[in-house]
């Protein structure tokens, strides 16, 4: 009988031992983890500085999908927020087409242009979405656009000049904004110092 209270007091022992060591395995792999990301993304501010996780939004594709800003995390990401009436978003749209084309795949970048459906000067909903889905045609965008019908998006992200671009790094941090048109090499330049 003590010989089999100390056989399992041994195996007990053994145990814990084990355990302890997974434990810290798991705690030392999370530090590393942790250290990688930077800050670690729950300690982050939901804001618009530099830094912050951005607002998450879900909005609706012109294919009807709903597209989640914190799904696309792992990948950098480039929000834009425009409207079809805005001569400097007519102007950025083919630099954001070419970098699209050209680098996006390459730089691990999703390109999000916000469609400030709201501001749009149609008087009805279908209308709105006829003349963004008329834009997107006649510069052949084939990057993912977003509406935002009611403004919220726009409201979030504080949105007043158009076209208004924020940076997000692959951890989901933003790096920077830009208010106004940018050119295709405005936009490579910015992503490259994402990471």
């Amino acid at each position: 009988m003590k010989k089999n209270i100390g056989l399992l007091m041994v195996v007990l022992l053994i145990a814990a031992m084990i355990g302890t060591y997974v434990k810290q395995q798991i705690d030392k792999e999370r530090e590393i983890e942790t250290a990688s990301l930077g800050k670690e993304v729950e300690e982050r501010t939901i804001g618009l500085k530099k830094g912050d996780t951005p607002p998450d939004l879900t909005l609706t594709n012109l294919d009807g999908e709903k597209v989640t800003l914190s799904k696309l995390r792992g990948k950098k990401v480039v929000l834009n927020f425009w409207a079809t009436w805005c001569p400097p978003c007519k102007a950025e749209m083919p630099h954001m087409q070419n970098y699209y084309d050209q680098y996006a795949k390459e730089d691990n970048v999703e390109i999000l242009a916000v469609n400030l459906t709201s501001a749009e000067r149609d008087v009805t909903a279908d209308a709105k979405i006829d003349s963004v889905m008329t834009f997107r045609d006649g510069f052949e965008l084939t990057f993912p656009i977003l509406l935002d019908p009611e403004n919220v998006a726009g409201s979030d992200y504080q949105v007043i000049t158009i076209p208004t671009t924020y940076f997000i790094d692959s951890t989901g941090a933003i790096q920077q904004a830009i208010e106004g048109p940018m050119n295709i090499e405005m936009l490579k330049n910015t992503v490259e110092a994402l990471d």
